[in-house]
C-alpha cells in the first residue's frame, strides 16, 4: 500500500462496525477518504501505518472512542476528541447535512481552528480503567434496588404487610425466608408461584450482594493506595465509595482552571438564562446544565448530607443559605456541595487533608448575611457589630 507523507490531520468517524477517515494534507485539501472495518484489525493497523509519524487524529467524542485512540497511541498518532455537541452546532451553523463522509471531514478540519474549542479531555487507560469498575459496581447496586423493588411488588400484590424498618434487614431476611419457604405468617400464605419468585430473587440479591462486596473491597484497596484519594477521604461526609468516585470521575485536576470550572464540571454551578430589566424578583430559568458529570452532582450532594452532620464549617454553610435550616434545605445541600468542590480542588490541587478547624468563609460584600450582621448590635452596647472605632 503506497505512503501519504503530505497528511497533516486525519478526521475519524466512528461507528460500532466500522469507520470513514478522512485525510487533509498541509494545504488543507481533501486528499483521500476510507472506509475501515473493525473486524479487520491487521488491515486497520496497516493503513494507520501508511501515515507520518504523530499524525494528528481526531476522534467524535460518542460512545467507542477509547479503543480506537488506544491503537492509535500505540501506532505513534496523536488522537483528539472533539465535542459531539459541538460539533453538531459547528454542522448546524453551516447548513450541512449530516452524513459520514461529511462528518470525517469536518473532524479533519476541526485541526486547522486557531482556537481548541471543540475538544474536550481524553482520559488515559489508567483513568478509564478506573471508571470502568465504578461504572460495574453502579450497574450491580442499580440491578439490586430492582430486585429489591420485585420482592416489594410481591408483598403488595399479595396484601402482605411487614413492620420491618429494613425488610432487607436480618429479621426482615428472616421474614422472607419463611414467605418463600411456604410458611404461614400473619395467616398469608403465598402462591406457589410467587414463592417460586421471591426465593429465586433472594438468591439473586444474595449473589449481588457479594459482586458488589468484591467491587466494594477493590475501591477501598484502590482508595489505600492512592494518596489523592486518601486525601479526598479527608473530606467531611466522603466513605472510601465516594473518595474512589471523585478520583475516577475528575480523573486530573491539572484540567481544571480553578475549582469554579470544577463546579462547573460537577454540575453544582447555576446559571442563570435571562436578559431585559431586572424586576428584583429571583432570576428566570436557572439551571445547572448538562455538560458534565451527573455522577459527580450525586456523589458531592450525598456526602453533603453527612457534611452537614460532622462539620462546623460546612453546617455554617447549610445556615446560611437555609436560614438556619428552616427552608430551601434540598438548596441547602447544593450549596454545601458546590463548597466541597472547592474544597475537593484544593486538596487535590495543593495535596493538603482537608481542615476542619480552618474558619468558615467570610461572608460576600452586598450578601444577606453581611447586611445582617452590619445591622445588628452588640449586646448591651448600642453600637454595631462592627464598632466604628477601636475598643480599649
Amino acid at each position: 500500500m503506497r505512503s501519504v507523507p503530505s497528511v497533516s490531520s486525519v478526521g475519524w468517524d466512528s461507528h460500532r462496525t466500522f469507520s470513514t477517515v478522512a485525510l487533509r494534507d498541509e494545504a488543507g485539501q481533501i486528499i483521500e477518504r476510507r472506509r475501515i472495518e473493525h473486524g479487520d484489525r491487521p488491515a486497520m493497523r496497516k493503513t494507520r501505518a501508511d501515515w507520518p509519524a504523530r499524525t494528528p487524529v481526531v476522534l467524535e467524542g460518542t460512545f467507542g472512542w477509547s479503543w480506537i485512540s488506544d491503537e492509535l497511541a500505540a501506532a505513534g498518532h496523536q488522537p483528539h476528541l472533539a465535542s459531539s455537541r459541538k460539533l453538531a452546532a459547528w454542522r448546524e451553523a453551516r447548513g450541512l447535512a449530516k452524513s459520514n463522509r461529511l462528518d470525517a471531514d469536518l473532524l479533519s478540519e476541526l485541526m486547522s481552528e486557531k482556537s481548541r474549542w471543540w475538544e474536550v479531555w481524553l482520559p488515559p487507560v489508567e483513568v478509564r480503567s478506573q471508571r470502568e469498575l465504578l461504572r460495574y459496581r453502579m450497574s450491580l447496586v442499580q440491578t439490586q434496588t430492582a430486585f429489591k423493588n420485585r420482592m416489594h411488588a410481591i408483598l403488595h400484590r399479595h396484601g402482605v404487610l411487614h413492620e420491618f424498618p429494613d425488610l432487607f434487614g436480618t429479621a426482615g431476611r428472616r421474614f422472607l425466608q419463611q414467605l418463600a419457604g411456604g410458611k404461614s405468617v400473619a395467616g398469608v400464605l403465598l402462591p406457589a408461584n410467587a414463592r417460586t419468585a421471591l426465593k429465586g430473587d433472594l438468591q439473586l440479591l444474595d449473589h449481588l450482594r457479594r459482586q458488589i462486596a468484591a467491587a466494594t473491597r477493590l475501591f477501598r484497596s484502590n482508595v489505600e493506595r492512592s494518596p489523592i484519594a486518601r486525601r479526598l477521604k479527608s473530606l467531611p461526609g466522603v466513605s472510601w465509595i465516594l473518595a474512589y468516585t471523585l478520583l475516577a470521575e475528575i480523573g486530573r485536576i491539572e484540567r481544571f482552571k480553578d475549582s469554579r470550572h470544577l463546579a462547573s464540571y460537577c454540575l453544582l454551578a447555576p446559571r442563570a438564562s435571562d436578559s431585559g430589566d431586572d424586576d428584583g424578583s429571583n432570576p428566570k430559568g436557572r439551571r445547572v446544565g448538562h455538560a458534565g458529570r451527573g455522577t459527580l452532582q450525586w456523589a458531592l450532594v450525598e456526602a453533603a448530607h453527612g457534611a452537614v452532620r460532622k462539620d462546623a464549617r460546612m453546617r455554617e454553610v447549610f445556615n446560611r443559605s437555609t436560614d438556619g435550616g428552616k427552608r430551601n434545605r434540598n438548596r441547602g445541600y447544593i450549596a454545601v456541595a458546590r463548597h466541597l468542590a472547592t474544597c475537593a480542588y484544593v486538596t487535590w490541587k495543593q495535596n493538603v487533608d482537608y481542615s476542619p478547624q480552618q474558619p468558615p468563609p467570610p461572608p460576600r460584600p452586598g450578601s444577606k448575611q453581611r447586611r445582617r450582621k452590619l445591622l445588628t448590635n452588640r449586646p448591651g452596647t448600642g453600637q454595631p457589630e462592627h464598632p466604628m472605632v477601636a475598643v480599649r
